[in-house]
């Protein structure tokens, strides 16, 4: 008995074996730059229905330019349902324009409650995940199948999370049978559940959005430790969250001195959701904060001990504009063109000084009271905002 089960170990873990030698499993994931990727242009994921070919082209493009080499996009049931012949052709389309440019693309494929909540709704399931693969399994620009997204997520109740794991094994198994060539994995929200899906996926992921440099470094090696137990690759798929505490480049710093592979959320700042707090770009290619793109580049702010604050008045600039700033104020009809010159000095002293909070970057300020009908009180209010923030930086005599 005791050969007989031994004999039916080894042959299943040669026939895994034999499986795995025929998928395109990269060994090394540590090059991977990717990002999570919506369109500027909706706020429904890509938005494969209504696909705008241009302006998805255009965003890829600014991927391209920060040296982002992977795009991580979510296909919903709800839009393969309601046009599958569209959803499938724009999928061709998007994976063949990151492949013109050296971008590889992660599908994430997700479902409905039910499939989840009900086994006789598995075979739906199976047949989106069916038209999928024959869809996009012989693009080159296609490199990962996500089957599902952080099925551990939320944490309660447990007994839904069990499901969603139980989906999770399911769909790593259907995607196997459909597609012998493109590695399957699951993005967990979190390192346990990555760890017990691993016998089901070739490649480990999580998500990381840990609020201090130590816990983000305890993670990695963490997850590295198991990758290396069970011997497979392994990477994160989704960092980088404002709003979590989490910033971009302290994210990006930590995982590129481990050596790990990253994709960030996201890369456009879409109109509403977490347009809101992530993203790096605009739609027209602008950024809200050049950090972020510093960081992708492997540039990283000064925190040590060796810092050189500036000296915004090291000329006397800011003691002029602040002298030149009341005298103005004191005037009963001051000129127009003259405060708004001066509200302009000062805006650019205390952003390239760094000595106010760019929320609400002061140039623009400027800039949409120039565009806008002359409001002498309006502009004097925020003169006098800029000197009341410059004043502590003169050099005083």
């Amino acid at each position: 008995m005791r050969t007989a089960n031994a004999f039916i170990l080894a042959f299943t873990l040669l026939a895994g074996a034999a499986l795995a030698l025929g998928r395109n499993i990269p060994k090394d994931l540590s090059k991977v730059r990717g990002f999570d990727y919506t369109t500027a242009a909706t706020n429904a994921h890509i938005g494969w229905v209504n696909y705008d070919a241009a302006q998805v082209e255009r965003e890829l493009d600014l991927a391209k330019r920060v040296n982002l080499n992977q795009a991580r996009v979510f296909v919903t049931y709800g839009e393969y349902s309601k046009d599958k012949e569209a959803l499938l052709k724009h999928l061709v389309d998007f994976v063949r324009a990151c492949h013109q440019r050296d971008i590889g693309v992660m599908v994430v494929v997700t479902y409905t409650r039910e499939m989840s909540e009900h086994e006789a709704a598995r075979p739906l399931a199976k047949e989106y995940a069916t038209d999928l693969v024959k869809t996009l399994s012989n693009e080159p620009g296609l490199e990962f199948w996500d089957v599902t997204n952080e099925p551990d997520w939320p944490k309660t109740p447990l007994q839904q999370v069990r499901k969603r794991i139980a989906l999770a094994k399911y769909m790593a198994g259907v995607f196997h049978e459909l597609d012998p060539n493109t590695p399957v994995t699951v993005g967990t929200a979190f390192i346990p559940a990555m760890e017990e899906l691993a016998d089901d996926v070739d490649v480990l992921s999580w998500h990381d959005y840990s609020t201090t440099r130590g816990e983000i470094r305890a993670n990695i090696e963490k997850a590295k430790a198991f990758a290396a137990k069970v011997g497979k690759p392994i990477f994160n798929t989704e960092i980088g969250a404002v709003a979590r505490a989490n910033p971009y480049d302290v994210a990006l710093e930590e995982f590129m001195n481990a050596g790990m592979g990253w994709y960030i959320w996201e890369l456009m700042i879409v109109p509403q959701g977490w347009g809101r707090v992530q993203g790096v770009f605009y739609r027209d290619g602008t950024v809200r904060d050049p950090t972020i793109v510093a960081a992708l580049l492997g540039f990283f702010r000064n925190r040590g001990p060796n810092i050189l604050p500036s000296e915004a008045d090291q000329e006397g600039w800011v003691t002029r504009v602040v002298t030149d700033g009341k005298k103005w104020l004191a005037q009963p009809n001051a000129p127009w063109e003259q405060g708004l010159y001066l509200a302009e000095e000062a805006a650019n002293l205390l952003e390239s000084g760094e000595l106010i909070a760019m929320r609400e970057p002061p140039t623009r300020q400027v800039d949409l009271m120039r565009k806008g009908r002359p409001n002498l009180p309006a502009l004097r209010a925020l003169l006098q905002k800029y000197i009341e923030i410059l004043e502590p930086y003169e050099h005083k005599k």
